[in-house]
């Protein structure tokens, strides 16, 4: 195993399980895009976090609370 092998499945560890993909549309106004890695809690399901991500973006960005949502991707982070 080569040690460039050895660091991308360390820096694989380190990343939440699922990888996310979530982007909102205010019409006419702004649009936005978050991507990232989270891992969820042994009992939480899609929406919970679906909804744990729109309530820390809109903590961040107030202006996007009533955003429409334009694509939402929540994966298993792997190949």
């Amino acid at each position: 195993m080569s040690s460039t092998t050895e660091q991308s499945n360390t820096e694989a560890e380190q990343q939440g399980t699922h990888h996310y993909v979530l982007t909102l549309d205010l019409p006419g106004r702004i649009a936005g895009s978050w991507q990232g890695t989270v891992t969820p809690g042994s009992g939480d399901t899609r929406q919970d976090v679906f909804v744990m991500l729109r309530e820390h973006i809109s903590e961040s960005s107030p202006e996007f609370a009533r955003a429409n949502v334009v694509f939402f991707s929540l994966e298993p982070n792997q190949l």
